[in-house]
């Protein structure tokens, strides 16, 4: 493990009553805005395996410990959960190379402070978290990471930045523009951002950054995972999408997702799923219908495909 320092700044520990125990750890003395985790260690089992859970854009561990109990059901079936914000903060963009190596830092870090040597490892994320998982997964095969993903898993994730930049724009041209979701702007500055440039003058960029690219015919990310067991969720449902954003299955992720499980079925990965729901999708507090939510990953359902690996 290189470079990787972990400073126990602050220590928060609480008992809950189902048997899990709750440690917020900060990793950088000068911030307690990133660089950060809150694991969710089993108490009545020994703990078997671990898991990383990376939440969505702009959100936080608190969050997520809100909106699933992924965390909790792991804790009985004795996984340790993991739910960071990295290096790189809340408004991370996932593939990254600084979020991917501070991923990377971060579970290398947790393997020696929780003794996690041997231990099964699997890892998911939701929307852009669900997106820096399905890298770090490739990454680990194609650098030949010492610490790989038994299996990965993603809730609705964006994984073509082309796909998504292009739709994006067409959001725009088609939209009044007062009307125009200000997530749909400012994602077309930040992929311009991130990519330096556009699919016309940086496609290399967006091939290399995305999960999945329809438009690289070499498939060089999704053959990575040819050997990987990798589960997408979404819950396309379009009429909700239409009627309350505007956008149609051009803009919405169960694209990306049906397309990449598409070609690592036909690439021979038995172990690539597509998982769509229907009317399971609400938020908390409240449960407001929402189609892109934690809610679609039953936690029972999923705990036990990943441990089925």
């Amino acid at each position: 493990m290189k470079n990787v320092t972990l400073l126990f700044l602050m220590m928060l520990v609480s008992t809950i009553s189902f048997g899990q125990k709750l440690e917020t750890v900060y990793l950088d003395s000068k911030d307690s805005t990133a660089n950060m985790y809150i694991a969710v260690i089993p108490e009545s089992k020994p703990i078997k395996a671990f898991m990383f859970l990376l939440d969505g854009f702009g959100a936080s561990p608190q969050d997520v410990l809100l909106e699933t109990e992924l965390p909790k059901y792991a804790a009985q079936q004795g996984i340790l959960t993991i739910i960071p914000i990295l290096k790189t903060g809340p408004l991370y963009f996932g593939t990254d190379s600084a979020s991917q190596q501070s991923l990377k830092n971060q579970i290398e870090g947790v393997i020696t402070s929780y003794h996690l040597q041997g231990k099964d490892f699997y890892i998911g994320g939701f929307s852009i978290g669900g997106s820096c998982v399905v890298k770090y997964a490739e990454l680990a095969v194609e650098k030949n990471y010492v610490v790989k993903p038994k299996a990965v898993f993603a809730v609705d994730a964006p994984l073509d930045w082309e796909r998504i930049y292009n739709s994006a724009k067409r959001v725009v041209r088609l939209s009044v523009p007062a009307q125009v979701n200000g997530e749909v702007t400012y994602m077309i500055a930040r992929i311009e951002k991130e990519m330096k440039g556009t699919p016309q003058t940086a496609l290399k960029n967006f091939h290399n950054s995305s999960p999945y690219s329809f438009s690289d015919t070499t498939q060089r990310a999704v053959k990575t995972l040819v050997n990987t067991p990798i589960m997408l969720l979404t819950e396309p449902d379009i009429q909700w999408w239409l009627s309350q954003r505007g956008y149609d299955y051009s803009y919405i992720n169960a694209t990306d997702q049906a397309a990449m499980i598409n070609e690592l079925q036909r690439l021979g990965n038995s172990n690539a799923i597509l998982m769509t729901t229907t009317d399971k999708g609400y938020r908390k507090p409240g449960n407001k219908r929402h189609p892109h939510s934690w809610s679609i990953a039953d936690p029972e359902q999923l705990i036990k495909w990943l441990l089925s690996h």
